[in-house]
């Protein structure tokens, strides 16, 4: 059992690091990015230029990263809604209100708000270096935060096969979702590698935007999928076992 501590430690400690070190790198793009405006006091050397070109991102055009953005919109996003739906009905099943109560729904809650904020930044926001590093980096603390959800879980309820399989498509559909989004803003990524210099600009709304009926139409299901069920559970916690966040040990069900 202490190794096993010890292992989701170190997993959490590395996912955590992992997510700093993205973020310093979207930052150092970003930073990079500035200083093409600034007035050169000489000449780069021939080699530097053709090592780190500077560039715009391009225009989305091709085929391709149109049906690309499809995939994400209309296949990712939706596993992503039922499949945190599902999570919660196993919750439900498994009577956490009175097992590992309000503690492991405000984990639940802190997730959510892990993935929902890049979400929220892909729906609206132009994809530049720092706001990737910012999805990237959200996907390690989510990964660090799921396994302090897990380790708790077990010690106080039985988790069980569903479940765990349910836990596999909330860990692997956001690493989907960013990798599609960094293959349709591969210079970004490039960007982020040091392998490019992409002329930074003020945060801002998409180029090509989604569209008012798919945001609205996709905020309406996070909020009905996601955020409603869990507020539900956090409340048939506290209606448990008022003012406490876990449940006493052998609590009757």
């Amino acid at each position: 059992m202490m190794e096993n501590r010890t292992f989701l430690r170190y997993y959490a400690s590395t996912m955590l690091c992992a997510g700093a070190v993205t973020l310093g790198a979207g930052f150092i793009a970003w930073w990079r990015g500035r200083r093409i405006d600034e007035p050169a006091t000489a000449d780069p050397p021939a080699t530097m230029s053709a090592k780190r070109p500077v560039e715009d991102e391009p225009e989305e055009t091709d085929t391709t990263r149109h049906v690309a953005r499809r995939v994400i919109q209309y296949f990712v996003i939706p596993v992503w809604l039922a499949s945190g739906l599902t999570d919660w009905w196993c919750h439900r099943r498994t009577d956490i209100e009175h097992t590992t109560g309000l503690k492991e729904t405000g984990i639940h809650l802190l997730m959510l708000g892990e993935a929902a904020f890049p979400v929220l930044a892909g729906l609206f926001l132009e994809i530049d270096a720092p706001v990737l590093s910012f999805m990237i980096a959200s996907f390690f603390v989510h990964e660090a935060t799921a396994m302090w959800d897990v380790s708790y879980a077990v010690t106080r309820r039985e988790v069980q096969p569903m479940e765990q399989h349910v836990h596999s498509f909330l860990e692997m559909v956001p690493l989907l979702a960013v990798a599609l989004i960094a293959v349709l803003h591969w210079p970004q990524v490039q960007a982020l590698l040091g392998r490019k210099v992409i002329r930074s600009r003020p945060l801002r709304m998409k180029r090509v935007p989604l569209g008012l009926p798919y945001a609205l139409g996709a905020l309406g299901m996070m909020a009905v999928f996601e955020v409603l069920p869990y507020c539900e559970e956090a409340l048939r916690d506290w209606k448990a076992n008022p003012g406490r966040l876990t449940p006493p040990a052998g609590q009757p069900v």
